[in-house]
This record gives C-alpha cells, structure tokens and sequence, in this order.
C-alpha cells in the first residue's frame, strides 16, 4: 500500500481527505472513532444546535452525500477500504443522535456521545448489515447513521425517565 506522506497531492484530493478525517481527530493514534465524535459533539453547540430543525435536517442532508464523496476520496487515496482515520461518518451519526435536542440541552450531549459509541462500536441489527448497502463512502456513511437513530432513541427514552 502507497504510503500518503510520500505522495505529492493537489489540493482537490488533500481537501476531501482532510475533511474526512476531520484534521486531526482521524489521525489520533488510538481511537480515532471516538475522538472523531468527540470532535462533534463539541462543535454541536457551536454549528449545530443553534441552527432551526430545518437548519439541522438540512445540514445532515447535505452532509450524507458530502461525507460520502470526502470518505470514498479517501479509500481511493489511501487504497484501503473503510480507513478507521476517516470520521466522518462519526461526525453525521453524532450529530443525527442529537438532532432532537435544544440548544440549551447542552449537558444532553454527554449521554448522546456515550450512546453513540456504544451503538457505533457494537453495531446492533441491521447498523453491521448496512455498511454493505451501498458502495463505497456512501456505505461508511449509512451505519453510522444507523447508529446515530439507535442513539437518539436511548438518548429520548432516557431523557423521559429523567
């Protein structure tokens, strides 16, 4: 496998892959997965939590195919399928778990992470399945979303219990 460091790129194929890896979070040596999470949960009450539902709706609509495009440049580039530096998807399924949230549930936010990572790391029915639903970035995205509305649904569940 080509080493990237040793690569002269354009920017057309740094740019893609270094929103897929979220900069530095996806090169974290250990876990990059969660600290990709991480990465969202603490930008959510910068750029996502202060936006409307149809502000929130709209940026996971948007982000989906974005993500696709940066992750599968990134398989491509790095000749490997699904590289565990690309978070992406960690940020889109983060941000999908805290969709219902407010802006002032803040404190939420702590949960919602766990949640993620329990749902992203286990992938229960179908969120494993999924990753072969579609091809490519496209297939990196789709659990991760899966996972994200199994959070969600421990996030709102837990929140009406306390």
């Amino acid at each position: 496998m080509p080493d990237p460091s040793n690569c002269k790129t354009s920017w057309l194929e740094t740019l893609p892959l270094n929103l897929a890896t979220l900069g530095a979070a996806g090169r974290m040596p250990k876990a990059p997965g969660t600290w990709g999470s991480l990465v969202a949960a603490i930008l959510a009450p910068f750029l996502f939590l202060p936006l409307p539902m149809w502000g929130r709706v709209a940026v996971l609509i948007l982000l989906f195919p974005l993500g696709s495009w940066c992750a599968g440049r990134a398989e491509k580039s790095m000749c490997r399928k699904d590289p565990s530096c690309v978070v992406i998807d960690e940020l889109w399924g983060q941000w999908v778990t805290l969709l219902p949230l407010l802006a002032s549930d803040t404190l939420w936010i702590i949960p919602a992470f766990v949640f993620f990572r329990l749902f992203d790391i286990t992938k229960p029915w179908p969120v494993r399945a999924s990753e072969r639903w579609l091809p490519g970035g496209w297939g990196i995205m789709i659990d991760d979303g899966l996972a994200g509305i199994y959070a969600m649904m421990a996030l709102l569940a837990c929140r009406a219990v306390f």
